[in-house]
């Protein structure tokens, strides 16, 4: 396989589907071996954490598979990839909120967290959820 960098990433992959509720409700999915090439081309492996409020569409969990693996050869640094990950899903899926969290393995003696949330009034959000759980614990993710 050929390695590719970041502007590689093909967010044609991700697929939706109607949602067949009209009805609120929270769809959570975490991907517990999520790799890809760090900047130094070497890989790096983490957590990825995605919870979704839909709209009208929801996720193919199949095609966030693909697009999940298509990312195992992408050269990319993991806070520009968060940022990726959640346009793309903004993009295709237009969700009534997103939230994704990357907890990354021990690089170098040093793990990292990273959360992007489209509540947040800085990411364009009104804050009417305000359930933030970063703010209150120890790198605890409830799923």
């Amino acid at each position: 396989m050929s390695k590719k960098l970041y502007h590689h990433i093909d967010k044609t992959i991700l697929k939706g589907l109607p949602n067949p509720s009209r009805e609120k409700y929270e769809m959570k999915i975490k991907v517990p071996e999520f790799t890809f090439l760090g900047v130094q081309e070497q890989p790096d492996f983490a957590k990825l954490y995605i919870t979704f409020y839909p709209k009208n569409k929801i996720i193919e969990l199949k095609s966030l598979k693909h697009y999940v693996y298509h990312l195992r050869d992408i050269i990319v640094s993991y806070e520009r990839l968060i940022n990726i990950i959640y346009d793309h899903m903004m993009e295709v899926y237009d969700a009534d909120r997103l939230r994704i969290t990357l907890i990354c393995n021990p690089r170098g003696g040093i793990s990292s967290k990273l959360v992007i949330d489209s509540d947040w009034k800085d990411r364009g959000g009104t804050e009417r959820f305000r359930d933030y759980p970063e703010r209150d614990d120890e790198w605890g993710i409830l799923m």
